[in-house]
């Protein structure tokens, strides 16, 4: 009977003990837990965490909420930062003749109309464009293929150059990119100069744009580049155009400059807005609007993307050097 109690009291001892070494573990793993990344931020990946960890840009908010609409989580909302220029423009003020928008103060027009066209217009009637209202347009100079990655030269560009000079159209020009480096941006931009350098008659009042896209119809190489590579590239190449004597403008839509930029990093750079709606509601300041890609414009076969700009940039005040390259 003794020895039965004493197989009793060492097995309580053990459990006991046991015990004692889980919660002890338990308490351990607690610690580690809340001097790490919070589950709800992290994906999962040591790597992540190690980025979220080291990062030390912090952006000051305003406490106003930015709503979009999201396929998975419907209304999703994302905080206003207080260091990027809000948009002033007023939705009353904007004004439509011949198919063409416009905007006013005072009852008078301060804008400017105008197209954006590559290869995919072909032959263009620069003569009729201008007779129609057109003030400017942004061609495209040239693009990086998504898939392969190499650099090609619009094959309209200087045709497109030569007819709306020709017919008194300010021009500017832009150039797709699918870069998924600092090193392929810079290239790119490489590539804008020395084409330009080898077109001696060519005469730009408006900015070069560098106009990088997601590929949604396809699988691209860009299809999983990060926030901060591609703010990196847009940098790049609009310091590269800066440096010689041009203005540079970031291309993008609503979507995915409130979601794929570091808005703060690119406040040195003209915005020129994508957002297809009669009213636009993008929270930021830009300078153009591309306000639809199915416009029509004597002289374009087919749908034109049409834009509006906000800025003069024929004034000389305007350029950032006048000493083009």
């Amino acid at each position: 009977m003794k020895k039965l109690k004493l197989v009793t009291i060492l097995q309580s001892v053990m459990i006991t003990g046991l015990i004692l070494v889980i919660a002890g573990l338990l308490l351990l793993r607690k610690e580690h837990k809340e001097q790490t990344v919070p589950a709800s931020l992290s994906s999962g990946s040591a790597e992540y965490e190690t980025e979220i960890l080291e990062s030390e840009i912090i952006y000051e908010t305003t406490g106003q909420k930015i709503f979009l609409r999201d396929s998975e989580f419907g209304e999703i909302w994302i905080p206003v930062l207080a260091d990027v220029p809000a948009c002033e423009y007023q939705a009353d003020q904007y004004v439509t003749r011949n198919n063409q928008t416009y905007y006013t103060e005072d009852n008078h027009i301060v804008s400017r109309f105008g197209i954006d066209v590559s290869s995919h217009q072909e032959e263009i009637d620069w003569q009729t464009v201008k007779k129609s209202g057109v003030d400017f347009a942004m061609i495209r100079l040239g693009y990086r293929g998504y898939s392969g990655g190499k650099l090609f030269l619009d094959e309209y560009f200087e045709r497109n150059v030569q007819g709306a000079q020709a017919a008194g159209i300010d021009i500017g020009l832009y150039f797709y990119s699918q870069a998924i480096t600092p090193e392929e941006a810079e290239e790119e931009a490489d590539m804008v100069l020395s084409v330009i350098k080898e077109m001696d008659n060519i005469e730009l009042t408006y900015p070069i744009v560098y106009d990088w896209e997601i590929v949604t119809t396809d699988v691209a190489r860009t299809d999983n580049i990060s926030v901060k590579t591609l703010t990196e590239c847009s940098v790049v190449f609009c310091e590269k155009i800066k440096q010689a004597g041009y203005i540079p403008m970031v291309y993008q839509n609503k979507r995915t400059s409130l979601l794929k930029l570091d808005l703060p990093e690119l406040t040195d750079y003209d915005f020129w807005l994508a957002e297809y709606n009669d009213e636009a509601t993008y929270y930021y300041n830009y300078q153009m609007w591309q306000y639809a890609s199915d416009g029509t414009v004597p002289g374009v076969v087919g749908d034109v993307d049409v834009n509006i700009c906000f800025k003069d940039y024929t004034n000389s005040e305007n350029k950032e050097s006048d000493d083009y390259a």
